[in-house]
């Protein structure tokens, strides 16, 4: 069991390593998602901002106990090689299927938009020779990427004042126009799309100051939160209730509201921009997948990224319905949810085995 890891984020790689996670691609499909509350949804990034700041906490207390391992390694520390070595391939394939639906997401948007009239094969292959080479920089590459992406990408935010301007205010009343099963379908459906500060478990160890984690992630975790609040409000306002619910990337259609002479569709610019927010989801989703897979076997090769790289590629290329993905997509994200209480689970059988572990 390693003892030790290499101290290399800073508490800025923190705040970004959270904040570009967190948007990705489900931003794209966040006012879909909460539409079955309609012109109410506005506010739920809000919501979620909260329920993020408060799942942080306990992963932040189990990290504190053991600040040199990851998750990976607290599992087999506190459950056992075994057990531990079990749940250990289960996030492996977790990270790595979401690695796959962030993909195949982007690749859809492309080929349904931009191209097509053409197989998405060699796109894939061109965004896995570039993941390999963010990845295979580690974590501090990813983080420097990460804060490179924020800045590249914030000025996205202009192209939303063309939907301001055509949109409706009055759609924001009245503030709480939904049901109780409303409200949790959106939440189900939505939450998803605030994933990726979780895996602040597994890059822990490489923080400098540790201290200062839940503090500067949840500043990430707010700035994401803001960025969406933006994100859905404009939505709200821009969009009928129908297109909220039909509408599949909202962000991209509220871009084509801008209007310039000399430009004929601003959504290229947007999506050809956000390429830069998939490579930051998904290279750390990849990242913690790849410590996690040296964990259960071989340790010291360099082999495992390759082989879930090449795992990727395959599960991309392979003739699967959209349905039957959706399907796995969804079954994925849902266990999920079991990831941001695990923290919790584990730190109570910390609470009976603290003097076996210390030991």
């Amino acid at each position: 069991m390693r003892s030790t890891q290499k101290k290399v984020l800073t508490k800025v790689h923190v705040l970004f390593l959270v904040q570009s996670c967190l948007i990705g691609t489900g931003i794209l499909q966040l006012p879909q998602k909460l539409s079955s509350m309609g012109y109410s949804q506005a506010f739920m990034p809000i919501l979620f901002s909260i329920i993020a700041t408060i799942t942080l906490w306990p992963m932040i207390l189990l990290n504190s106990k053991f600040p040199t391992n990851n998750l990976f390694q607290i599992n087999e520390i506190l459950l056992g090689k075994i057990i531990g070595k079990f749940f250990n391939f289960l996030l492996v394939l977790l990270f790595t299927i979401i690695c796959i639906d962030s993909i195949s997401s982007y690749m859809l948007l492309i080929q349904s938009t931009a191209l097509p009239e053409q197989t998405i094969t060699l796109p894939v292959i061109c965004f896995l020779a570039l993941l390999v080479y963010l990845v295979r920089g580690g974590i501090f590459a990813i983080a420097r990427f990460s804060i490179l992406t924020f800045f590249i990408t914030i000025p996205m935010v202009l192209f939303t004042k063309w939907a301001i301007q055509k949109g409706e205010f009055s759609h924001f009343f009245p503030l709480f126009n939904f049901t109780f099963q409303e409200f949790y379908e959106a939440t189900k459906n939505g939450y998803l799309s605030f994933l990726g500060y979780e895996l602040i478990l597994f890059y822990y160890p490489f923080i400098i100051q540790q201290k200062s984690a839940f503090k500067y992630a949840t500043i990430g975790i707010w700035i994401s939160g803001v960025l969406m609040l933006i994100t859905t409000g404009v939505s709200v306002m821009y969009f009928s209730e129908w297109q909220l619910s039909n509408i599949e990337f909202a962000v991209l259609n509220i871009f084509k509201a801008g209007e310039y002479s000399f430009i004929e569709r601003i959504d290229i610019i947007g999506m050809t921009l956000w390429i830069f927010l998939v490579y930051s989801t998904v290279a750390l989703y990849l990242w913690a997948a790849n410590e996690g897979f040296k964990s259960l076997i071989l340790a010291k090769s360099q082999i495992h990224l390759y082989i879930l790289v090449i795992a990727i590629f395959i599960a991309l290329i392979i003739p699967l319905s959209q349905h039957l993905k959706e399907k796995i997509f969804t079954i994925n994200n849902y266990v999920f949810y079991l990831l941001l209480l695990w923290p919790i689970f584990l730190s109570i059988i910390y609470f009976f085995r603290k003097k076996q572990v210390q030991q």
